[in-house]
């Protein structure tokens, strides 16, 4: 196994070097300049020519910031409607900052226009201070949202001094989508008490959060600064610890009464542009075997933990605490789940599927009766195989994609739906042989069909149906199709039962109706060239029920299906030409 090890030192240099922080805090210095009295929250949106950009800033009056940072109070995101799209199945408990989804309300429709230029090639840089920060990352969230096209380019969001947003829901959010953990850098010095406030236990007001909601948790990338220098972080657990660890310096010199002032961080990005050009290669106090712990304890130092203290009992603590996280965040990575990554392998799968759908056709059965007699063979516990991967990969896909925001699960779903029907439409049908297999089973979809398949249908439904001239293309390819419903052995196994109990005299008028409209149901598909030709081959259930319907109905009965039946106009269809 290759040696793990933290790059956060190269990271805060590439972010220092690049200019975006001094960009950044120029315009927020401008708004403060600006800003009246009586003003509560100002904001602009600046459009730079060098570098080619627009940059949208926010800053909160000292007065107020002074006042909002004495209400940690949380609210949930399922009742903000600009949040709620936060609030997922599997994620329904989510919590923001109460003060600063008021401070965005109050300027929301403002911004509305900024949606618009998401599709533009101009980078959007969003920035603001302390509670500024807050705000500037809730219109981070909510312009994210609205992107739901492969390629946009997506805003960047940096905050300066920054209290945390919201709780572990908020966190899980952020971090089920693969690229919005990515869009925040937040900012934060070591003399400034304010990014470090809400973290409990180790926070101000520990009492009221616990008591009203509960914990503060980070996210995004965190960019921490000290005298020494700076260091980035992303793990939240990392960012918390560490955040604490900065404080434990210089927390006993502050008025924890007055815990709100403006921290130029203007210049504490000059000094660290300067530290980046002249500092050499940083150094040890000793010898460390480990790539990772040596990292650490560089970081630690960047921060301003001196040498002495490193040696501490609680710093030898937390930083085994660190080096277990930066390992745990590390197989993450690795296992986050992706849906491409295995896509070429889902496709061989179903390549296989697609031969032995071909070879039960050359035995005048069909794949689904094939597999609902299969027997030991080689061939047979292949498809069984094959058919568990591919439900495992496709549950999970419908899992994800469920618990991704909601906007983003719209766009997840219109770049695989086309896959996850091929699936449903081939694979479906084996469980439903598997479950008729049994005699005497009935109603699969109420009792049998697995919840993604549903979730699979419904997704193509939303989609809308084809045009009309959809169903010439199809007359073009019918002879390779698959049936589009994916519950049509469902409608074939239960039409059986249905025959049974009509030629022994019993299901009564119910079941003769049941049948009529099992056959309004096939017809309806044939027309739409719905069905894959195979359902006609001899030795098909559906061929089966055909011959024992054609004996116990009156010989003066006709109706479109019989005659389509009796005339072997399924010729014609299986041909293209019907």
């Amino acid at each position: 196994m290759n040696p793990l090890f933290s790059s956060g030192l190269e990271l805060a240099n590439l972010m220092v070097s690049s200019g975006l922080l001094q960009l950044s805090w120029a315009k927020i210095s401008e708004l403060y300049r600006e800003m009246n009295q009586n003003e509560e929250i100002r904001f602009r949106v600046y459009r730079e020519q060098q570098p080619n950009c627009v940059i949208i800033a926010f800053v909160i009056s000292p007065s107020r910031t002074a006042q909002l940072l004495q209400e940690p109070e949380l609210i949930s995101a399922s009742s903000l409607p600009l949040f709620n799209f936060l609030c997922t199945r599997s994620n329904s408990s989510c919590s923001i900052y109460k003060s600063a989804v008021t401070l965005f309300a109050s300027v929301c429709d403002q911004l509305s226009s900024l949606k618009t230029q998401l599709g533009n090639s101009i980078p959007i840089i969003i920035t603001g201070h302390s509670l500024g920060g807050s705000v500037a990352s809730l219109l981070t969230l909510w312009l994210l949202e609205s992107i739901n096209r492969p390629g946009t380019k997506r805003p960047l969001c940096v905050t300066f001094g920054a209290p945390l947003l919201g709780d572990k829901g908020l966190l899980q959010a952020v971090s089920q989508h693969l690229t919005w953990n990515s869009c925040f850098l937040h900012v934060a010095a070591n003399q400034d008490l304010v990014p470090r406030l809400f973290i409990s236990p180790h926070n101000l007001y520990a009492m009221e959060i616990d008591s009203r909601t509960g914990a503060y948790k980070p996210f995004g990338t965190f960019l921490l600064c000290s005298e020494s220098g700076c260091s980035c972080l992303e793990d939240p657990e990392v960012v918390s610890e560490v955040l604490v660890a900065m404080g434990s310096n210089i927390s006993g010199n502050q008025n924890l009464n007055e815990p709100w002032h403006i921290v130029d961080y203007g210049e504490i990005a000059n000094r660290l542009m300067s530290v980046v050009l002249c500092k050499g290669i940083c150094q040890l106090g000793e010898l460390i075997q480990s790539p990772l712990r040596a990292g650490i304890v560089l970081q630690l130092q960047a921060i301003g933990v001196n040498r002495r203290e490193l040696n501490s009992d609680i710093n030898v603590r937390r930083i085994a605490k660190m080096e277990k996280w930066e390992k745990t965040c590390v197989l993450k990575r690795k296992t986050v789940f992706d849906p491409s990554k295995k896509l070429n392998e889902v496709k061989i799968y179903m390549a296989y599927l697609e031969w032995y759908k071909k070879d039960s056709k050359s035995g005048n059965i069909g794949y689904y009766d094939s597999y609902k007699n299969k027997g030991l063979s080689k061939k047979d516990m292949e498809v069984v195989k094959f058919k568990k991967y591919l439900t495992n990969y496709w549950e999970k896909m419908v899992d994800e994609a469920e618990k991704m925001p909601q906007k983003e699960e719209a766009s997840f779903r219109k770049r695989w739906l086309y896959a996850g029907t091929n699936y449903r439409r081939m694979v479906e049908p084996l469980d439903i042989a598997e479950y008729y297999k049994d005699k005497g089973r009935t109603g699969y979809k109420t009792h049998g069909r697995s919840r993604h398949y549903i979730q699979l249908e419904k997704w193509l439904e939303e989609k809308g149906k084809p045009a009309s001239s959809a169903v010439e293309a199809k007359k073009q390819k019918v002879s390779a199709s698959l049936t589009e419903d994916s519950c049509f052995w469902v409608h074939v196994e239960e039409a059986l039962i249905q025959c049974k109990l009509m030629r022994n005299g019993e299901g009564g008028e119910l079941a003769r109706r049941n049948v009529i409209k099992f056959e309004e149901y096939v017809m309806e598909q044939i027309k739409n060239y719905a069905l894959s030709p195979e359902i006609f081959l001899g030795g098909s259930s559906f061929m089966q029920w055909w011959k024992e319907y054609e004996e116990i109905i009156e010989a003066c009965y006709n109706s479109e299906l019989t005659g389509f039946m009796k005339n072997c106009l399924y010729n014609q269809y299986a041909c293209g030409t019907f």
